[in-house]
């Protein structure tokens, strides 16, 4: 296995269009790094240029001790695998998966024990003498991932591998891949434009916006201390509540919106300079909670979401959605007043015009 560094590295296309900006990564030996980003965010291009397959027009990439700016993508020792699967139609699954070893003139022993060791590993053993069309999608998708892994790459990369299967099969796929992390032991750099994936795959998570690295962090770094409003809302479902307003301290602290609306936000110690100017205030649905008398506010429920484990409950201040999470069954009728406290441990502060963290430390 290797480390795969990438120093300063952008990609711009001819016209002028910027797909990454100087992209500073260092991936450990062995980790799984997810790169995570709304769609156009540079995060595939970023694979791409790791794999060879896009030429990078500024910076330095390393895959383990070799500089690999000018190295042919079949000479990177790398493998990766595709939202497509990519597979031979006429070839069986296990023609498909000795295809590029024969390509290099693996003896043929070696393939078969390669082959064997990956198809046991997938649990697709009983599946080497059929033909694609014959698979289901994860069937499919276990037998790309096996053509990756006989190969026996120093890093392997993963662009959206998940994206064609059904919400259940993905759920399964994405453990299946965590645990193949676990037992290689392998470098892998993983693509995917869902957050839950992301959060739950990754060692490390890279947060991607208009080819700019937003913040690099564990899962629940980002989402406990993200640095701006992006990654905040970009991270978690549902998504972080957000407020403009301004912070005042009378009798407690408040938040006052535009709309004159005041919010008591009790216990909450904010940042001096955040005192008396806009701000826009953050917090998590599950980080709202409904109060008796210790609540900062009343608001009439306007639609609840019963999920079974959970429930949903939305309110409007001014003209902006509020969503709270609440653990089980809520049964509540749609404009029922309703006392609400923000736990002051977790509540965000971001300024409005660059979007930066006042309170992430």
């Amino acid at each position: 296995m290797a480390q795969v560094v990438l120093e300063g590295v952008g990609k711009t296309y001819p016209g002028g269009v910027v797909a990454a900006t100087d992209i500073d990564l260092a991936v450990a030996d062995g980790e799984f790094l997810v790169l995570v980003g709304p769609s156009g965010c540079g995060k595939s291009t970023v694979l791409r240029m790791i794999a060879g397959l896009e030429e990078i027009t500024t910076g330095t990439i390393r895959i383990g001790d070799r500089v690999v700016n000018d190295v042919e993508p079949r000479d990177r020792d790398i493998a990766m695998v595709f939202q497509n699967y990519a597979l031979y139609p006429h070839m069986t699954v296990r023609a498909n998966m000795a295809f590029g070893l024969k390509l290099r003139g693996v003896p043929r022993d070696e393939i078969d024990r390669r082959v064997a060791e990956a198809s046991r590993i997938l649990g697709i053993a009983d599946l080497l003498d059929r033909r694609p069309r014959a698979l289901s999608g994860g069937q499919r998708q276990r037998v790309a991932l096996g053509r990756a892994i006989v190969r026996d790459p120093a890093v392997f990369l993963f662009d959206e591998p998940l994206s064609n299967l059904d919400a259940k099969m993905r759920v399964q796929m994405r453990t299946e891949i965590s645990r193949l992390h676990h037992r290689l032991g392998a470098t892998m750099i993983y693509v995917t434009h869902d957050q839950v994936e992301a959060m739950t795959m990754g060692q490390r998570i890279v947060v991607l916006k208009d080819g700019r690295v937003q913040q690099v962090d564990t899962p629940l770094a980002l989402y406990d201390r993200p640095v701006n409003r992006f990654v905040a809302g970009f991270i978690g479902s549902p998504a972080m509540n957000f407020l403009d307003g301004r912070l005042v301290r009378d009798d407690g602290v408040a938040l006052v919106t535009a709309a004159g609306t005041r919010l008591g936000l009790p216990g909450f110690t904010p940042p001096a300079s955040a005192l008396d100017r806009p701000v826009t205030l953050g917090v998590r649905p599950e980080h709202l909670a409904p109060a008796d008398g210790d609540a900062g506010f009343t608001l009439p429920v306007q639609v609840v979401e019963p999920l079974g484990n959970e429930t949903l409950l939305y309110f409007r201040v001014d003209d902006t959605d509020l969503v709270v999470r609440v653990p089980g069954a809520a049964v509540l009728a749609v404009e029922t007043p309703v006392g609400l406290r923000a736990q002051p441990d977790h509540l965000h502060l971001f300024d409005p015009d660059s979007g930066r963290s006042l309170t992430a430390g």
